[in-house]
Order: C-alpha cells, then structure tokens, then sequence
C-alpha cells in the first residue's frame, strides 16, 4: 500500500498569488471544492468542503500555514470521511502545500501523506481516487494561475 500522493506544478503567477489561490475561501472554489462552508482557512479552524454540487463534503482541519510558503490540513478521504464530525478522532491524511519561488514562477508541491492509516478497507481506493483526483485539480489549478 502506497501512503503518499506526491504532485508537482510550476506555474507563471507569485508565491503571493499562489498562496491566495490555495488559502482564500473565494479563490480555492475556482479549483478545488465547490464551497467551503462553516469557516475560515486559518490554522485550527475546521470548514467543510463541499464536492459536486454538495453530494460530496469533507471536513477538514486546517493543521499549518506559513504565508506564502506552506499550508497543510487534515481531512478523512473515502466513505469514512463522508461528513465527519471529528477529523483528527479518526484516521485521516495530511495535505500540505509547499510554495517555492522558482526561475521563471513558482514551484507547487502536493503531498497527501497517511493513506496507510486509513481503514483498510478503505486504504486502497482512497488512494486511487484521490490520485486520480490531484491530477484534475493540480490541471485546474494550473490554469487558473498561468
């Protein structure tokens, strides 16, 4: 069992912009969830990303955030995590941002680390749908800052 979704774009826009793009509740709903509900993107708080017109939502825990250089939140992929309560109660994954200014733009690196803590029924095709998932959110979020 893989544990770690590793994924990586250089885009032409700023660190600044970049980190907007993935921080501010009005820019991430161009790329990523289609809304964020019940809370702000800052460490600790706990809003709802809601997928598909809100058939999908996960909760998630903001964990870190360094300006324009790092974010990282905790959410529980697969059925587990369809509407959970207690993110950090139950077995989750880590998603973290790297930003790095780079010739020619910026460097963004996605690891989404813990899927071998997950249920075990639940490990694998969490890990492939959500591998499957970053390669179309990482192709948004490439055009949204190029």
């Amino acid at each position: 069992m893989q544990d770690a979704i590793i994924r990586e774009i250089t885009v032409k826009a700023s660190q600044e912009r970049v980190y907007q793009a993935i921080t501010n509740p009005s820019e991430i709903i161009k790329w990523f969830p289609d809304s964020v509900e019940g809370g702000t993107l800052e460490v600790g708080q706990e809003p709802i990303f809601s997928f598909e017109g809100s058939t999908h939502r996960r909760r998630i825990h903001v964990e870190a955030a360094n300006p324009c250089d790092y974010f990282a939140y905790r959410w529980v992929p697969g059925p587990s995590g369809e509407g959970a309560g207690d993110v950090l109660g139950i077995p989750n994954t880590l998603v973290e941002f790297s930003i790095e200014a780079v010739a020619g733009g910026t460097k963004v690196t996605l690891k989404e680390s813990g899927f071998a803590s997950l249920l075990e029924s639940e490990a694998e095709s969490s890990f492939k749908d959500n591998n499957g998932g970053w390669d179309y959110m990482f192709d948004r979020l490439s055009t949204l800052l190029n």
